[in-house]
């Protein structure tokens, strides 16, 4: 079923289906190799707060994506790394949550969800650099002692007998 304009020609276009399940289907892109498919992501229109004056109380336009990441078709270091970076966003089963309700159009705010979906994959796709292990060299380590053998003296000044440790050091 497509959409009707719900504007003339000459202003700008804003669609509107008449249920979710009417809106085109397809498969959303994060990289070349990458891509998911529209049916693991669900979807859910809710009532929001903020901008749109009257219309907040009538219209469901905050979206509230679902994705779950065990059951969907990523690579498995792609989930794992997903799961790590978003874990303040998953729930106990293992389900992305996306809120989005910034913008005071419906459309607007699934698209802007659906982007913070695919920000946040292509991020998880990205493998984190191997750490080199290194070693401080010599006059390093040596510099260190000195300055803690200078911060010694300067504490020791503080103490009554510190005139002992001076001359002792």
């Amino acid at each position: 079923m497509w959409p009707t304009s719900t504007y003339g020609r000459r202003t700008r276009r804003c669609y509107r289906f008449r249920s979710a399940s009417d809106v085109p289907r397809g498969v959303i892109h994060i990289t070349d190799a990458i891509a998911i498919d529209d049916r693991e992501i669900e979807e859910r229109f809710v009532r929001a707060s903020g901008p749109g004056g009257q219309n907040v109380n009538k219209v469901s336009t905050a979206v509230e994506l679902r994705f779950d990441v065990r059951a969907s078709s990523l690579p498995p270091d792609v989930k794992d790394r997903l799961l790590a970076l978003a874990a303040n966003r998953i729930t106990a089963d293992g389900v992305l949550v996306i809120d989005s309700r910034e913008h005071r159009t419906q459309a607007r705010n699934r698209e802007a969800a659906r982007q913070r979906l695919v920000a946040l994959i292509a991020q998880a796709t990205r493998k984190p650099r191997r750490r080199k292990k290194t070693k401080p060299r010599p006059a390093a380590r040596e510099k260190r002692l000195e300055s803690k053998k200078l911060r010694g003296k300067v504490k020791a000044l503080r103490r009554r007998d510190g005139a002992d440790f001076v001359n002792r050091g």
